[in-house]
């Protein structure tokens, strides 16, 4: 496979030397950062395909982050797996909410992060071509990644447009949570659930207006997309 790479945020060293070593055994590139003044000239300078952080760093907290990275338009589109040994649901919320893809708690394994780091890598890539998705006034283009609602552009992370790839692709189809995460990003793990809860409400909170719910959930199943009005 050609060469990515990968930011590495941590200021934990026996963290940066394990998931290092996991990372370059992949085939990966790795560029490392112990603090977030860093890891910011980093993404500046270097523009990595993916970048691991870690919440509490000296300086910077990931969420301040990761803000600021999609804050600006030349890395707004880079995934961001947040990296911590904070458990609490309302942390995890927020990173999502901040435009972060995933969220990975310390301990853990690297097996596990390096699964979720490929596929946040296959999320960001240009798909292939295929014929452009419209359901209501919402389209996408697939190979530009682009979005538009009512003829007005809407920025969605990586992870937030390959779910909306895959309902469109599914108009109508009920997808329980495990399904949905399967096909969007290409895994699934215990527990996810409630990051996928948190995509739905940002992508909703982007693509809801004037009436309409686009993605609605089904009761004890999962979710779907329609056009029909609420």
């Amino acid at each position: 496979m050609s060469e990515k790479t990968n930011l590495l945020v941590d200021d934990d060293p026996e963290i940066v030397k394990t998931v290092r070593h996991y990372l370059q055994q992949e085939g990966y590139a790795v560029l490392v950062a112990y603090n977030g003044k860093d890891a910011l000239a980093m993404v500046g300078d270097q523009s990595p395909d993916c970048l691991v952080l870690d919440v509490m760093l000296p300086d910077h907290d990931g969420w301040e982050i990761t803000q600021r990275i999609r804050a600006e338009q030349r890395s707004a589109e880079i995934p961001i797996i947040m990296l911590t040994a904070r458990i609490d649901d309302m942390d995890k919320v927020q990173g999502l909410e901040l435009g972060a893809d995933d969220y990975v708690t310390k301990p853990f394994n690297p097996r596990e992060l390096l699964a979720r780091i490929r596929a946040c890598l296959r999320c960001s890539q240009p798909p292939q071509p295929v014929p452009q998705l419209q359901v209501g006034e919402l389209h996408m283009d697939v190979s530009r990644h682009i979005v538009t609602l009512a003829g007005n552009e809407i920025n969605l992370t990586p992870t937030e447009f390959d779910l909306l790839r895959t309902l469109m692709q599914n108009p109508g189809y009920v997808f329980a949570r495990d399904e949905l995460l399967e096909k969007a990003v290409g895994y699934t793990f215990e527990g996810l659930g409630r990051t996928l809860d948190s995509h739905i409400k940002n992508l909703r909170r982007k693509i809801d207006a004037d009436g309409h719910e686009y993605v609605q959930t089904v009761c004890g199943v999962g979710y779907r997309l329609t056009e029909d009005e609420r």
